[in-house]
């Protein structure tokens, strides 16, 4: 079970799915966050490309909103990339 991770121009996120609980969970995180917490010294970075190296990162970001009570849609933003 998978869904395909896309740019959605009109919103400026990547939008895509984490499998939690056998069940997909949809999630966002705008490309300001992405170059803000990544590449804050990058020009014209691709969003998709950024997203694709710290997957994992984000992934487990949505995780940790989901067990803390969050919804889906899941919205990452910068505090979210911060781990205590």
């Amino acid at each position: 079970m998978s869904q395909d991770s896309f740019f959605h121009e009109a919103s400026g996120a990547v939008r895509f799915w984490v499998e939690i609980d056998a069940a997909l969970v949809g999630a966002s995180i705008r490309k300001e966050t992405l170059h803000y917490a990544y590449r804050p010294d990058g020009r014209d970075d691709d969003p998709m490309e950024t997203y694709r190296q710290h997957m994992p990162e984000l992934d487990a970001a949505v995780r940790r909103r989901v067990a803390g009570g969050a919804r889906e849609p899941v919205m990452l933003r910068d505090a979210d990339l911060v781990v205590a």
